[in-house]
């Protein structure tokens, strides 16, 4: 997705066509003419209008003149470039006119922009502008461009051009944008498919999807290993159910692979495919994605396994840094269960609802944090309540495990309960450990 430097309210095409000069003198004079040079001036001034082609563009086009193109722009490096963008190209066959209609414009300067961010209520726009200033600026970006022409008939595309006009009036251009089910893409697969009578809808959900929200999510980001990771820990459950191609046609790359499959009646009897033509008009000068989302669990469960071996040599040799290395583990998993915690229960990122890696990070980490720096005097009450800290987080670390392997479970956290079973238990058995120095 991608964020666009425009104001709150979007561009309407109209009002940036460009109108035939008017006469400078509507009442012109003219010298005096016999009735047969009249006759014959009027004669050869209709015979020259009709061969010159009425003026008009893609606002007022009869639905014949349109021809409606899919166009596809390759992922960017930056992160919220990285899922690639999409737009609907319609263009006016006898003006010439190409506009290019996309839902993915955003506004850093709109009020409390960041706080609704972080609650999960963006708010997105449509917008319109010139195919030729788009598509320039993702072909200067190195990003790939290619165009799908879509096999409409003149009334379908009429009905289209006529709901994007609609969609960007300021009343009707805002939504609130969701990464998986309501976004720049879905928006462009859904607009088609209401023009088509639902035909996209009813093929794609027919077939099955390749990757689960999650799968793709690594994917895609997977060219910063900080945020993948960070993402990767932050989605529930809800990104593990299993896709048809039409929910995972929220990528704009796989929509356009999608609509290949899509098949429309002819009007004769037969079928013809809804990609009429596939033009590659920039290639990509980018890093590519990898086709596959990387393994998390042998990196993950490496360091785990590594961290756990550290505090236990630190434990045995140097208390204190057996301490800082404990307090680091045991501070990040209560800040990162906390920011779990208010992801479930204070936003609307339903894709970060209930998850299951809670159990392995979260708040009661804080207060075993006092007990590594502990000492022989430290309070016998005070032990008593770690104790019951550290055994409460051991039955969640069972059961996190016992989910996991139980049918029917969705979550796929694999990755963090082999990272996170290691130091939680080398942290346990240092703890329970006596012999404090």
């Amino acid at each position: 997705m991608r964020r666009a430097d425009k104001g709150n309210e979007p561009r309407s095409v109209a009002d940036n066509r460009s109108l035939p000069d008017k006469l400078r003198n509507s009442h012109p004079t003219v010298s005096p003419m016999t009735l047969a040079s009249r006759l014959l001036l009027t004669f050869a001034l209709i015979l020259c209008s009709a061969c010159i082609p009425a003026w008009a563009d893609v606002g007022n086009a009869p639905g014949e003149n349109l021809e409606v193109s899919l166009v596809t722009y390759g992922p960017g490096e930056i992160y919220w470039e990285r899922f690639g963008h999409d737009a609907i190209e319609l263009r006016d066959t006898v003006s010439g006119e190409e506009i290019n209609f996309n839902y993915g414009v955003f506004n850093f300067d709109e009020k409390n922009f960041f706080l609704n961010f972080a609650r999960g209520r963006m708010h997105y726009l449509i917008d319109a502008e010139v195919t030729t200033d788009e598509e320039n600026f993702y072909k200067q970006a190195g990003r790939s461009v290619t165009k799908q022409r879509l096999a409409l008939t003149p009334q379908q595309a009429a009905a289209l051009r006529d709901f994007l006009f609609w969609n960007l009036r300021p009343e009707n251009a805002g939504y609130n944008y969701d990464y998986y089910v309501d976004n720049c893409t879905t928006r462009v697969r859904d607009a088609l498919d209401r023009a088509l009578g639902g035909v996209i809808k009813a093929r794609l959900t027919t077939l099955p999807g390749g990757m689960t929200y999650r799968q793709q999510t690594v994917r895609l980001m997977s060219a910063q290993p900080w945020l993948m990771l960070i993402l990767d820990l932050g989605l529930g459950p809800y990104a593990d159910h299993p896709l048809n191609a039409w929910q995972e046609s929220f990528l704009p790359e796989t929509l356009q692979t999608n609509l290949r499959a899509v098949t429309l009646t002819d009007g004769h009897g037969g079928t013809q495919p809804l990609v009429q033509s596939e033009d590659l008009l920039a290639p990509n000068h980018l890093n590519v994605p990898p086709a596959t989302a990387p393994d998390l669990r042998i990196p993950l469960g490496i360091a785990g396994l590594v961290f756990a071996v550290l505090i236990v040599l630190a434990w045995h040799r140097a208390r204190r840094v057996y301490a800082l290395l404990g307090s680091i583990f045991l501070l990040l998993a209560g800040i990162v269960g906390l920011l779990m915690l208010a992801l479930w229960t204070l936003t609307a990122h339903h894709s970060a609802w209930a998850n299951a890696n809670l159990l392995l990070f979260n708040p009661l980490a804080f207060a075993l944090v006092r007990s590594l720096w502990g000492t022989k005097r430290q309070s016998p009450s005070f032990s008593r309540a770690a104790n019951s800290i550290l055994l409460l987080q051991l039955l969640a670390l069972l059961l996190a495990v016992l989910l996991h392997l139980m049918p029917g479970v969705v979550q796929q956290n694999q990755p963090w309960i082999l990272f996170a079973l290691p130091i939680w238990l080398m942290l346990a058995w240092t703890l329970r450990q006596r012999k404090w120095a």
